[in-house]
């Protein structure tokens, strides 16, 4: 009886073995973790997954400094704000990572252009969304549809309140894409550079800080004027690099529209555009296109068309040098630290004499990116 199931059991082995070689070994169960992301949700998701839809593409900001190697091995979809509203951005990468054609448009994940048939065929094991969005994603059944099809949904944040919310967002993708030494080098990095501004200004009292004015997009549509951050995000950075932010004062949440009157009659110390390179979005756009492509002769013509604008040359900021503008997408990033301290040195240029914000930003991209540095990100209107 011993032998017969002996003999069994071997002829068993014997039949599997001969499988095996014939169609290959069966493929590992891959490993799943449990983490909660941003928007305090718990997710299990597969640990070092090889296809993730971004929800925005300019999240490729942030897998960059963790897949340093090609941002985009594991992208198969995202939405095309990248090259719609940073083009000078997309042609960089594309320059050395010419496979980044090929990644998939899904367009707006809120929005009924996103297929989830799509998103099956691709073979996603992931999609990440922007915290800002997550009403909108429970609202449109997106979050219930995704979990249905297997796919899990990372919330991540680095616009609602970056200074809160990035060093946990790079955790957390650190961990789930197996780049955690990659996310904590950066981190290191990030703080370093935040400290060496938020040491300073504590010591700065309330009644020598200058009030600064940051006008959201400017001149993105020419004939429309203004928007204004509150107490979040680029406001937020005003208020930590000592700056009193006007729009924290007008609106409770993250910003709004502004009457160009009250900008006139409260007539800040300083104010800040935001520009990027929207010419191939908007053609009549007249922002200052800051970006990778950008010159000094660009950036000082469109700024001064923003200084002529009706009104304007009469305010404190236009007639004492301080009329500037910063690239709009450190608002989205978390590279935002580089306008945190461009921010400080621009209010307090001695206090700061010895912080180079281009220096930081282009060792920025020496350590943690696979492109070099170029182009202009900030300026000041030269009205001498």
């Amino acid at each position: 009886m011993k032998i017969n199931i002996l003999s069994r059991f071997m002829a068993k082995t014997a039949m599997t073995v001969g499988l095996v070689a014939a169609f290959g070994a069966a493929p590992a169960l891959a490993e799943k973790i449990t983490v909660t992301d941003i928007a305090g949700r718990t997710v299990s998701v597969e640990k070092n997954p090889s296809k993730i839809i971004l929800g925005e593409g300019r999240m490729i900001y942030s897998i960059a400094l963790l897949d340093r190697d090609d941002p985009f091995k594991r992208i198969v979809g995202w939405k095309d704000d990248l090259i719609k509203y940073d083009p000078d951005h997309y042609r960089k990468y594309k320059a050395k990572f010419p496979t980044i054609d090929k990644i998939q448009n899904f367009g707006s994940p809120y929005s009924s252009e996103f297929s989830l048939e799509a998103v099956v065929a691709s073979g996603a094991q992931m999609v990440v969304l922007n915290l800002g969005k997550l009403l909108q994603a429970q609202e449109s059944g997106l979050l219930e549809k995704l979990d249905k099809a297997g796919v899990a949904v990372l919330f991540v944040d680095f616009r609602q309140r970056p200074t809160q919310n990035t060093v946990p967002s790079l955790q957390l993708l650190g961990r789930v894409l197996d780049r955690r030494d990659q996310a904590d080098e950066f981190i290191d990095f990030y703080i370093q550079n935040m400290q060496t501004v938020l040491n300073r200004v504590e010591k700065i009292r309330e009644e020598n800080k200058p009030v600064v004015f940051i006008e959201r997009a400017a001149g993105y549509n020419p004939d429309k004027c203004c928007s204004t951050f509150g107490e979040a995000n680029l406001g937020r950075l005003v208020t930590l690099a000592g700056g009193a932010n006007w729009g924290s004062k007008k609106f409770s949440g993250h910003g709004g529209k502004v009457n160009p009157e009250s900008i006139f009659v409260d007539n800040p110390d300083v104010i800040i555009g935001t520009g990027a390179n929207w010419a191939e979005a908007n053609p009549s756009t007249a922002a200052v296109l800051f970006g990778y492509e950008a010159n000094d002769k660009m950036v000082q013509k469109r700024l001064g068309a923003l200084a002529a604008r009706k009104g304007w040359g009469e305010l404190k900021a236009v007639k004492d040098g301080q009329f500037r503008s910063i690239y709009h997408q450190f608002y989205n990033s978390p590279y935002h630290f580089v306008a945190l301290q461009t921010f400080a040195k621009w209010f307090y240029p001695d206090q700061f004499s010895d912080v180079e914000p281009n220096e930081t930003f282009k060792e920025l991209h020496d350590r943690f990116l696979p492109i070099d540095y170029s182009g202009v990100f900030w300026g000041t209107l030269n009205n001498k």
